[in-house]
C-alpha cells in the first residue's frame, strides 16, 4: 500500500497550530508525530515553512450536470475546487431534470463516481410533488434534503414562502433540511416599483434594495418558528444580512445546535459599494449588501452565531451574466477563489487561519456528520491543502479553472497559494497540475442529524 509522509508542515487543526510529520498510508492518516523516518518507495514531501489544512468541505455549489453542462460540469467545476484545497462537496438539485427522485439522485452519485475529483455529496431536492419521495432519502448516504434554485410551485415560489407545507414536511422528516430563505412577495412588490422606475435597465446596486433585508428577515424568521416548534435539524443557507445572524444562537456547541446557518464567500468579500464596478458579475441570490452586512457577517462568524463558510459557486457563462437586469442570471464561479480570499483575511488580520478551518473544514463536518473527515486525524482520510502564505499571485483568464473562464476576483493578488491537494491520500493537484487518473469517494455520514 502507497506511503506518503508530510514533512515538517505547520498543521492547523482543531484550534491548534503545531509542527509535525503526517504518514499517509493508503487513503488515510496513519500517524501524526514530530519525526517520521521514511521507508524505501515512501513518497516524501517536503512542507517545511508551509502550512497543511484539513480539505475544505464545500456544503452549497452547483455543478451544473446534468443539462446545463455549457456552464460547468461535475469534472471542470471538481477540478477548480480541488484546485482551490476543496476536497469535498455537496451539490444542489437544480440541474435538468430537477433532482427530485431517488432514480434521477442516484443518477448524479454514478456520473461523480466517474468523472469527480473531490469527494462528494447530493441534496435530494423537493417541492410540492414529491414530498413522498424526499422522505424516503437516506441519511447515511445522502447529505440533506433542500429546496435551494428549485421552485415550490411550478415556476414560481420557494419553500420558505409556503408554512403549510414546511410544517408537514418538519412534521414528519428526520433528515437535515438546507432551505434558501426570502420573501418573494416582498421582492415582487420591490420588483414592480423599480421596474416602474428605470424599466427593464434598473441598476445592478438596486438588486439589494430588491432583494432586500426584509426580505431576508421575514422568511427567516418564518422558517425558525416552524423548525424551533418541531425541534428539525434544520440549516440555512448563504445568510446575507446582519439582522439575520443575529437571530441565530452563539452559545450552543456545533454538535448540539438544531438550526445551523452559513456565510458564503460573496457575501463576505463583496458589498454595495462593489457593484458600480463589478455589476452582474455579483449578482447573486440573495443579493450582497451593505458593506455593514459584510462586516457584520464575519464577526457573526467569529461569535459562532454563523457557524460554517459555503461559496454557492453557481457558474454561468460571460454571455448570461452580459445584459440588462433581468437578462443577467445570478450567481458565479467561487470554488477556487474562497480559501485564497479567507487567507486575505488573514493576513489582514480580520480572522485567524485556526478559525478559518474551523468555520471551512472541521464544523462543516460537524454539522452534517461527515464520517471520518474534516480534521487532520489519525484514522481519518486524508482529504488536506498544502497552503503557501507567503506566495503571492494574481487571478487571471489564464489561470482560471473554472469552465465557464471568469471570476468576480479576476485581477486581485492574492498573497497565499493553494499549492498541493491530496484527496484520500492522492495527490490529485500539485501547483497547476492535476492528476486526473483518480476520483472522490461518496461521503457518508451518521444517521441521526
Amino acid at each position: 500500500m502507497k506511503r506518503r509522509i508530510i514533512k515538517q508542515a505547520h498543521i492547523v487543526n482543531e484550534g491548534k497550530i503545531t509542527v509535525a510529520d503526517v504518514l499517509i498510508v493508503g487513503e488515510r492518516i496513519e500517524n501524526i508525530s514530530n519525526a517520521i523516518t521514511a521507508k524505501n518507495g515512501d513518497v516524501v514531501t517536503d512542507a517545511e515553512g508551509r502550512y497543511l489544512l484539513p480539505g475544505v468541505i464545500d456544503d452549497q455549489v452547483h455543478f451544473r450536470e446534468p443539462g446545463l453542462t455549457h456552464k460547468g460540469n461535475i469534472y471542470s467545476e471538481s477540478r477548480a475546487a480541488v484546485s482551490g484545497g476543496i476536497t469535498s462537496f455537496m451539490e444542489m438539485p437544480n440541474t435538468i431534470p430537477n433532482t427530485l427522485t431517488q432514480a434521477l439522485l442516484e443518477e448524479k452519485y454514478l456520473l461523480a463516481s466517474k468523472t469527480s475529483l473531490a469527494n462528494h455529496s447530493f441534496f435530494m431536492g423537493i417541492n410540492q410533488n414529491n414530498l413522498e419521495e424526499a422522505l424516503r432519502t437516506d441519511n447515511e448516504n445522502v447529505c440533506g434534503i433542500t429546496d435551494d434554485g428549485l421552485y415550490f410551485n411550478n415556476d414560481e415560489g420557494i419553500l420558505a414562502n409556503y408554512p403549510e407545507f414546511l410544517e408537514r414536511l418538519f412534521a414528519r422528516t428526520d433528515a437535515l433540511v438546507a432551505l434558501h430563505s426570502e420573501d418573494d412577495s416582498i421582492i415582487k412588490d420591490n420588483t414592480n416599483q423599480y421596474r416602474k422606475k428605470f424599466g427593464e435597465f434598473i441598476p445592478f446596486d438596486c438588486h439589494p434594495k430588491i432583494r432586500s433585508e426584509a426580505a431576508c428577515l421575514t422568511a427567516t424568521k418564518r422558517v425558525l418558528e416552524i423548525a424551533k416548534k418541531h425541534n428539525n435539524r434544520l440549516h440555512l443557507f448563504h445568510i446575507s444580512t446582519l439582522a439575520e445572524a443575529n437571530l441565530f444562537d452563539a452559545k450552543t456547541a456545533i454538535r448540539e445546535k438544531r438550526i445551523t446557518a452559513e456565510a458564503c464567500i460573496h457575501h463576505l468579500g463583496f458589498s454595495d459599494l462593489d457593484y458600480a464596478k463589478l455589476g452582474a458579475k455579483i449578482k447573486w441570490n440573495p443579493a450582497v449588501k451593505t458593506e455593514a452586512d459584510k462586516n457584520g457577517l464575519l464577526k457573526a462568524l467569529l461569535d459562532n452565531k454563523l457557524d460554517i463558510i459555503a461559496t454557492d459557486h453557481a457558474p454561468h457563462t460571460i454571455e448570461e451574466k452580459n445584459g440588462s437586469y433581468f437578462k443577467s442570471l445570478s450567481g458565479g464561479p467561487l470554488v477556487q477563489h474562497a480559501l485564497p480570499y479567507m487567507l486575505e483575511l488573514v493576513h489582514q488580520g480580520k480572522i485567524s487561519i485556526e478559525k478559518t478551518v474551523e468555520k471551512m473544514s472541521h464544523h462543516v463536518a460537524e454539522i452534517y456528520r461527515i464520517k471520518d473527515r474534516g480534521y487532520i486525524r489519525e484514522g481519518y482520510y486524508a482529504d488536506l491543502t498544502l497552503v503557501d502564505m507567503n506566495k503571492e499571485w494574481t487571478v487571471s483568464s489564464e489561470n482560471i479553472h473554472a469552465k465557464c473562464g471568469w471570476s468576480p476576483f479576476e485581477n486581485q493578488c492574492f498573497k497565499s497559494k493553494i499549492v498541493k491537494t491530496f484527496v484520500n491520500g492522492e495527490l490529485v493537484y500539485d501547483d497547476g497540475v492535476f492528476n486526473e487518473n483518480t476520483q472522490g469517494k461518496r461521503l457518508k455520514f451518521e444517521k441521526h442529524r
